[in-house]
Order: C-alpha cells, then sequence, then structure tokens
C-alpha cells in the first residue's frame, strides 16, 4: 500500500512508501476503542511540490474516492494533530472515513447555497450602508448639512478609525460567543444607526453616525471569514471570498439604481432625497440583521434548531464536511467554536513578526486607488452631471470591478501565486494615475470620465490577500488576532486615503495624485520584498527539515513547543 503523507500541513506532500499494512488505534470520534488497517485513499490532487491545479477539479471521476491524505494516515503524526475531545465536531471525526468526489462535489454547493449565499447578502447589506454616503452627496448632500469637503473628510477619517478601533474587540466578542450570535447583533445595531441618519442636522450628528457606524461595523468582515473557514478548505476559501465581495460591487450598483428613483423624493415630498436613502437601506439591513439570528447555524454539526429540527446536513454529509476540512488544515481543530482568547495568545500573535509584511501592505495597497473611488459621484457632480447622470455614471465602473475581481482571483489559484495576482492592481493604476495627473482645466469630461472610471474598475484583489493572511496564520487563534490586525491597518489606510484630496487641490487633485503615483510605485517594491522575505524562510526551513532523519522529524513534531506557522514544518504562502 502506498499511502501519501503531508510533511507539514500547509501544503507540500512528501512520498511514504514501505509497502506495510498501517494500523490506526484508539481513534474514533466516540472515544471508543479499536485497530483496522487503513482503508484505500484517493488519489492526490496535489503535483509533486504539493500544489494543486485550479482546473483539477474537471479531471475527476466522481465515483473515485475524494479523501485525500494527510496527518491522520499515519499512526505516528495523527496523536500529534487529534483534534481535543472539546471541539465542537469532535463526535464526527473518523481517520477511516471515506467518500466519493461526487459526494463531496455535492455537499460543496449544498454549503454555498445554504451558507454562502446568506453570508454574500449579509456583505451587500453592509455595503449599502456604508457607501450610501456616495450617493447622498450626489444630492446636495452637504449644502444640506453646511459642510464642506473637509467636513466630508473628517467624517470619512473617523468611520474608518472607529472601524479600526471595533475590529479586535469585535472578533474577541465573536470568538467567545460565537458568530453566528455576533454577526445578526452587529447588523442590527448599525442598522438602528443607519436609518437614524434620516434625522441628521447638521456636522456634529453626522460625524456621530459616522463614529457609531464605525464602531458597530468594525470586526464584520473578519468575523465572516473566520466563520466560514468552518465549512470550506484553504483552496476553496479564495474563491469563495472573490464572490463574496461581489457582493461589495452589487451593492454599489443597485444603489447607484436605488438612489435613482429615491433621491427624486425631494421634488416629491420636499424632504431631502438623501434623508430617505438612509432610512430605507438602513431598515432593510434591520430586516436581514434578523434573519441572520435564524439562518446562521454555529457549525456544520450544529445546524438543528427548533425552527430546523432536521437540521441542514445529515450525519454522513456532516462526517464529510468535518474530515475534509480538517484534512486539509488539522490546525481548524485548535479551539471549539465559542472558546475565547486569554491575553497571552493575543499576545503572542501580536508578536508574530513573520506576519507584519501582510499588515504592512494591508496598510498600503488599497490607497492608490480609494481617492478616485471615493470622489468619483463628486467628481462627476463637478464636471457638471446632473444627481442622476453621476449615480448612474458610476455603474461602468462598477461592473469593470466585479469583473476584473473574478478574473484575478481565478488567476490567482491558476499561478498559485499571490504577490503575482496582488502586483496586478498596482500595476494596473500606475499609468492611470499617471494619465489622471496630466489633465488640466481643458481636458474632456468624458475623457476624464473614461480614466477615473478605469481606476475605479481596478482588480479588487483585497479577497486574496485576506486569505492569503488567514493561509499564513496557521491555527485558529491566530487567523482571529490576524484577521484583526489585517483588517485594522486596512482601515488605516483608509484614513490616510480620506486626507489625500483637500480642498484647496481640487477639482484636479494634482498634489493628491502626486502622492498616489508615489505610494504605486512604493508598493510594488513592497511585494517584491515579501515575496522575497517568505521564500527566504521556506528556504531555510526547508534545508533543516531535510537534514533531520525521518526519526528526527517525529521526534521534532511529538516534542516541539513551536505552534502554527513557527513550526519547521509550515510552509509559507507567497
Amino acid at each position: 500500500m502506498t499511502t501519501v503523507l503531508p510533511t507539514f500541513p500547509s501544503s507540500q506532500l512528501s512520498e511514504k512508501s514501505d509497502g506495510s499494512s498501517d494500523k490506526l488505534s484508539d481513534i474514533k470520534g466516540d472515544g471508543s476503542t479499536y485497530s483496522a488497517e487503513i482503508p484505500p485513499l484517493g488519489v492526490s490532487v496535489a503535483t509533486a511540490d504539493g500544489k494543486r491545479p485550479f482546473w483539477s477539479r474537471k479531471k475527476r471521476n466522481p465515483e473515485d474516492i475524494a479523501t485525500q491524505p494527510s496527518v491522520f494516515d499515519d499512526p505516528l503524526t495523527l496523536e500529534t494533530y487529534r483534534p481535543p475531545a472539546q471541539w465542537e465536531n469532535f463526535h464526527r471525526f473518523d481517520p477511516l472515513f471515506r467518500w466519493t468526489w461526487a459526494e463531496e462535489f455535492k455537499i460543496v454547493r449544498k454549503i454555498d447555497f445554504r451558507i454562502m449565499i446568506w453570508a454574500w447578502l449579509m456583505f451587500f447589506s453592509l455595503d449599502l450602508d456604508r457607501t450610501n454616503i456616495s450617493q447622498a452627496n450626489t444630492d446636495n448632500f452637504l449644502d444640506d448639512l453646511n459642510m464642506t469637503t473637509d467636513d466630508f473628510n473628517l467624517g470619512n477619517t473617523l468611520f474608518k478609525l472607529c472601524f479600526l478601533i471595533a475590529e479586535l474587540p469585535s472578533q474577541l466578542i465573536s470568538k467567545r460567543v460565537g458568530p453566528d450570535r455576533w454577526i445578526p447583533s452587529q447588523m442590527i445595531l448599525w442598522s438602528i444607526v443607519s436609518f437614524c441618519q434620516f434625522w441628521i442636522k447638521g456636522r456634529s450628528s453626522f460625524l456621530a453616525t459616522r463614529c457609531l457606524l464605525g464602531f458597530m461595523q468594525g470586526g464584520f468582515i473578519p468575523d465572516v471569514v473566520l466563520y466560514l473557514s468552518y465549512f470550506y478548505t484553504k483552496n476553496e476559501l479564495p474563491v469563495r471570498l472573490a464572490w463574496f465581495w461581489v457582493s461589495n460591487y452589487m451593492s454599489h450598483i443597485v444603489g447607484a439604481f436605488l438612489a435613482t428613483g429615491i433621491l427624486r423624493l425631494r421634488h416629491t415630498t420636499g424632504t431631502a432625497g438623501w434623508r430617505y436613502l438612509f432610512l430605507i437601506e438602513g431598515i432593510f439591513t434591520l430586516i436581514v440583521g434578523l434573519f441572520s439570528f435564524l439562518l446562521m447555524p454555529p457549525g456544520p454539526t450544529q445546524t438543528r434548531a427548533r425552527w430546523r429540527p432536521k437540521g441542514w446536513f445529515d450525519e454522513r454529509e456532516e462526517k464529510i464536511i468535518v474530515n475534509r476540512v480538517l484534512r486539509d488544515d488539522p490546525t481548524k481543530s485548535g479551539m471549539h467554536n465559542r472558546e475565547g482568547l486569554t491575553l497571552r495568545m493575543i499576545w503572542k500573535c501580536l508578536r508574530d513578526w513573520r506576519m507584519w509584511p501582510l499588515y504592512l501592505l494591508g496598510l498600503t495597497f488599497l490607497i492608490p486607488v480609494t481617492p478616485p473611488q471615493t470622489y468619483l459621484t463628486l467628481s462627476l457632480r463637478h464636471l457638471g452631471f446632473n444627481t442622476t447622470q453621476s449615480n448612474l455614471l458610476s455603474v461602468p465602473s462598477t461592473v469593470l470591478g466585479m469583473i476584473t475581481l473574478l478574473i484575478f482571483c481565478y488567476l490567482s489559484e491558476i499561478i498559485d501565486s499571490r504577490t503575482i495576482a496582488m502586483l496586478t492592481l498596482q500595476v494596473w493604476a500606475l499609468p492611470l494615475l499617471i494619465a489622471l495627473y496630466t489633465f488640466n482645466a481643458q481636458t474632456s469630461q468624458w475623457v476624464y470620465f473614461a480614466v477615473v472610471s478605469l481606476i475605479v474598475g481596478y482588480p479588487y484583489v483585497h479577497p486574496i490577500q485576506v486569505a492569503w493572511a488567514s493561509t499564513n496564520s496557521s491555527s485558529v487563534g491566530g487567523r482571529t488576532v490576524s484577521a484583526s490586525l489585517y483588517n485594522m491597518f486596512v482601515q488605516a489606510s483608509g484614513i490616510i486615503s480620506a486626507n489625500i484630496y483637500r480642498a484647496d487641490d481640487k477639482p484636479l487633485y494634482k498634489r493628491g495624485n502626486r502622492a498616489l503615483i508615489g505610494i504605486t510605485a512604493m508598493n510594488i517594491v513592497l511585494y517584491s520584498l515579501t515575496w522575497m522575505f517568505y521564500r527566504t524562510i521556506n528556504r531555510r526551513r526547508d534545508r533543516i527539515w531535510k537534514a533531520m532523519t525521518p526519526q528526527e522529524q517525529q521526534n521534532y513534531l511529538d516534542t516541539t513547543t513551536d505552534t502554527g506557522n513557527q513550526r519547521l514544518n509550515f510552509r509559507f504562502s507567497y
């Protein structure tokens, strides 16, 4: 018998072919003891270097065994990675369990329908409420409240700052009480603030509601990403996150068309149309938040409830979900889904210097495209387009962005390079920003519209970087903290971005565009250095690991105090 065993759980595989008949003992999920030969495993979909081709699914026979080789197939490494009894899915763990590709395809589609679609709708609601300020801007929002562009910048800065401050506390609450409870609670809280914007009177109430929205919405995205990781493997998650962020673009498109109709109420009722925009979209989010309490199960083996007595998955389906996710990443059983983080665990994650290059990239990578995106509708008004035209002219760039998002996220899986995929955003933006910098007062408004639309339609590769940070964290606790830290840096980039275009620099923002060009060039250098950083660590660990005998490797796994991405057998994605 030939058993393919992971050299380390993150990616690469090594062959073990000794012709023996390995046995596993005392490993049943219910705690009973037995001894059995390892049943046949599916043919590995990984190549010799451990990488999984994006197109490999098309080559699989539906009736073949889908169960992939893992650390659970070797009696020695099994004990190192065995899930703890307190893990909520422990009763479905079974290293002898096998299933077919047809069953796996079916269960993944079922998860997409039951879990992913609702996550998509929740994010859609979030983005409606945090971006409708752009549509409000086309309806004399600033003039109605006697505010300036700098006041608007301050509001965006405070929103980002409060969003940033709330990231880690939100993740800690979510980890303690469970994302299935905390995420719907967040949605209800911010929806109330959102529709209360109907009654804002001036600068002070505007700034207050921006702060409250930031506090209530902070942490939502990493909370949902952590929740999705309970159901998907690390190779499935980036593409799901790409579709997750498609809701961001759909909210822009739907929001633009909604605004086109809602903002006309100013002429019908005499009340500013932007007030109805906040009211209607806030009530929509409230409804979604209430239903989320009913439609978000705590985990794959906890879908039964009073209103769902049979649950979403039967016993075999639960075993498929649990064992395939655990075989893909054994560290996912490291914490219960309602287990909080200790201060010691948080501090340990904060000191993980190997993750800081990704945090730094989170701070800078979106800055080149954010100011043109934020000011798109306001710039269109300055160019002479009316409210309806400005909202509708924002749609083409949104559609382009949605298309490039999906193309480049799928491309990331095909080429299996996070760095190259992320560089596409910078390479896309640089020539367009240079063109924007050359514009003057005589430049045609349609030329300006075309170039800014291309900038705003950039490949939004953020889901790739989110998945990159999650993969390189390597543990549940690490992912919880690193997701918060990463998103905090992303929000901090929003604070920087909100202050690049200033009132004394409009309407062409020459000084601001010059700064954006410099930051784009800097980002290209930073991505190159990050690639070298992770590649160097992996090569060093390869040399050390391969110099060890199999007995020394096993002794290391049995005795090491290293955890997560500190382990010698962990390899970073880059």
